[in-house]
């Protein structure tokens, strides 16, 4: 079972930067697409941003030239440097992953990481 533990998430004053960090682990298999959803509070949960397999990256406009999203395949991780954050950046922070497992493809969630921005 392929499992996915974010951290970084905390509280920053606005104009502050923060780093997330989602690691997938347990087995076998291949990322497809990976990327970032977040969550505020009575919001439905939204894209942040998206990296295919081939470096392709897919930003929600919100976040465009703040929010920069990589992967280290060698380490099965993704990353999202988040800069000049805004309050309204606050939200729960989720990982998710397309994975392929023994030839099948599976949709992967993490369990998301805080994020709190001060005005």
């Amino acid at each position: 079972q392929v499992q996915l533990v974010e951290s970084g998430g905390g509280l920053v004053q606005a104009g502050g930067s923060l780093r997330l960090s989602c690691v997938a682990s347990g087995g076998r298999f291949t990322i497809n697409d990976i990327g970032w959803y977040r969550q505020a509070p009575g919001k439905q949960r939204e894209l942040v941003a998206n990296i295919n397999s081939g470096g392709n990256t897919d930003y929600a406009d919100s976040v465009k030239g703040r929010f920069t999203i990589s992967r280290d395949n060698a380490k099965n991780t993704v990353y999202l440097q988040m800069n000049s954050l805004k309050p309204e950046d606050t939200a729960v922070y989720y990982c998710n992953a397309v994975v392929t497992v023994n030839w099948e493809l599976g949709d992967y969630w993490g369990r998301g990481t805080q994020v709190t921005v001060s005005s």
